[in-house]
């Protein structure tokens, strides 16, 4: 009796405890929202110098402005985001960039992001019979200028004076700081509604020419010094061992005490001594040691091996430097960089390589896909798109790139929306061949999706030097091309080198002519001028 009656009720209670958990999880919702990441595609601000650095990958935005802009009160005028992102931010909003600006950028989920401000102010300190450049302490408001024991201190007569961004104003003039400098001189700086209490000071220096350590590449050396403005300045050299030095011939760039000058044709893996001049006044002896030429591992195209549909540049047994978008493309169609017989007449056997751009797939079911060629090793492929790692270890300083290339351009045939304000159907395709050297810590991730796309971008701080070619043009024949190497600066130091060929430029955003054929062969590194 007692079980009889007990049924019911145990039924009853795993009946509300069921009814209980669906209402529960109907409460919670876990059914996942879809994961969108937001991302800023294009920035820019008034005053701005270049393009936006964007790094998709730590979320961070940077723009270098102009010394004249007011870093406090900085107007966005362009803003690209992720379709269906909800943010603050709009065309005429003012930030102050004074400090890292953070904002959320939403969809389904929250992603913080970060704009970050450089700017760089010419600030200048030049007294008659200055030794060198002054030192300008920022963050302490301190500007120091050196001259020879011979000049008397208390007859100073300043030439130059800006602490300040232009438009800036200062306390007092020139002539009213000009003078006796056995003290230092105060004047304060007025900008943008902020005051700066600016410290100069004058010291004499025993020495009147300063040898400056050398930046030493391969087959050159950047050699600086200090000496007194208004005489005749140079450089002599020697190989370290030997005793005759020689003049150094090359131009001499000589800002007012600050001079340098560029001495080719050196031996690489050698050591040299040098003094800077300064009239009949000669700086110590410094030395350097120039390092050693690294070349491009199969600069001559001549390796290759194929695994089921995917050619790839390097022999089957070796090391990987060179890979292509080809497993991206494979996922459709064939391979679209291959290697081929027709090579550059300057060579009797081996391969060149072929960049073919087509449409891959079946109407819809497909895409462009640019031919392309590129230091570094593509990862893995996200849908039809691709995730490639650019860039591989290289510490040389090349000056060129030179290789011989033909191509044949075809219409402009497959334009994507985003693409459509920029590129016209049936215009000719166009080829693109650069070359960067870089100091990342680690290769850059290159990724096309367009929801998640990440891309070289030659005004990223990371770049130390940078050349590029790009031509519509159609070339029947190999012609050299040389793509001489800029750098942004001589004293610092490469991790990795990028080369990247295409047959179509935009081929990162799907867009460009099917048919565009770009043939490259024998790349390689020059290392003198």
């Amino acid at each position: 009796h007692q079980d009889v009656h007990s049924f019911p009720t145990r039924r009853s209670s795993d009946l509300l405890f069921l009814l209980s958990f669906l209402l529960n999880g109907c409460i919670e919702n876990d059914i996942p929202y879809p994961v969108i990441k937001m991302q800023v595609l294009q920035f820019a601000v008034d005053g701005q110098i270049g393009s936006a650095a964007i790094d998709t990958d730590n979320r961070v935005v940077s723009v270098s402005l102009e010394e004249g802009v007011d870093v406090r009160n900085v107007k966005i005028n362009k803003l690209e985001l992720t379709d269906g992102c909800k943010t603050d931010l709009n065309i005429n909003t003012i930030l102050d960039l004074s400090s890292p600006y953070k904002v959320t950028l939403s969809f389904y989920q929250d992603y913080v992001w970060t704009i970050i401000a450089t700017q760089s102010i010419d600030r200048r300190f030049s007294v008659e019979g200055q030794i060198g450049s002054p030192v300008i302490e920022e963050s302490s408001f301190r500007a120091i200028a050196y001259v020879s024991t011979k000049t008397d201190l208390k007859s100073i007569s300043i030439k130059d004076l800006k602490l300040g961004p232009e438009g800036c104003t200062m306390s007092r003039t020139i002539e009213e700081l000009s003078g006796s400098f056995i003290q230092s001189k105060k004047v304060n700086v007025s900008y943008h509604n902020k005051i700066e209490n600016w410290t100069l000071y004058v010291f004499q220096k025993e020495s009147a020419v300063t040898t400056e350590p050398a930046d030493a590449w391969v087959n050159v050396a950047w050699l600086k010094g200090q000496g007194l403005e208004d005489t005749e300045k140079g450089f002599e050299y020697r190989q370290k061992g030997t005793d005759e030095w020689i003049i150094v011939s090359s131009e001499i760039k000589d800002d007012g005490g600050v001079f340098k000058s560029r001495l080719n044709n050196l031996q690489p893996k050698t050591t040299y001594e040098y003094r800077a001049r300064s009239d009949e006044d000669y700086g110590e002896v410094e030395e350097f040691t120039t390092i050693a030429a690294q070349e491009l591992p199969n600069g001559s195209m001549d390796e290759w091996h194929k695994n089921g549909k995917v050619w790839n540049p390097w022999e089957q047994s070796g090391a990987s430097f060179w890979d292509s978008g080809n497993r991206g493309a494979t996922t459709l169609g064939e391979s679209i960089t291959t290697p081929v017989t027709d090579i550059w007449s300057g060579k009797s056997t081996g391969y060149a390589a072929s960049l073919y751009s087509k449409f891959v797939g079946i109407s819809s079911f497909g895409k462009f896909a640019a031919g392309n060629l590129f230091v570094g090793e593509y990862l893995r492929t996200d849908g039809t798109n691709g995730v490639l790692s650019f860039g591989k270890p290289y510490t040389s300083y090349p000056t060129k790139l030179d290789l011989y290339y033909k191509y044949t351009p075809a219409p402009i045939d497959n334009i994507t929306e985003e693409m459509k304000p920029y590129v016209k159907a049936n215009d000719p395709d166009t080829c693109f061949v650069y070359v960067a050297l870089c100091d990342w810590d680690e290769p850059l991730e290159i990724r096309t999706k367009p929801s998640d796309r990440k891309l070289f971008n030659p005004n990223d701080p990371n770049v130390i030097a940078y050349a590029e070619f790009k031509s519509a043009e159609k070339i029947t024949d190999y012609e050299k091309l040389t793509l001489e190497l800029e750098y942004r600066a001589t004293d610092r130091k490469p991790k990795y080198i990028l080369v990247v060929c295409t047959a179509s430029k935009y081929g990162d955003y799907f867009t460009g002519g099917a048919g565009s054929l770009l043939h490259v062969d024998e790349l390689s590194l020059g290392f003198d001028y």
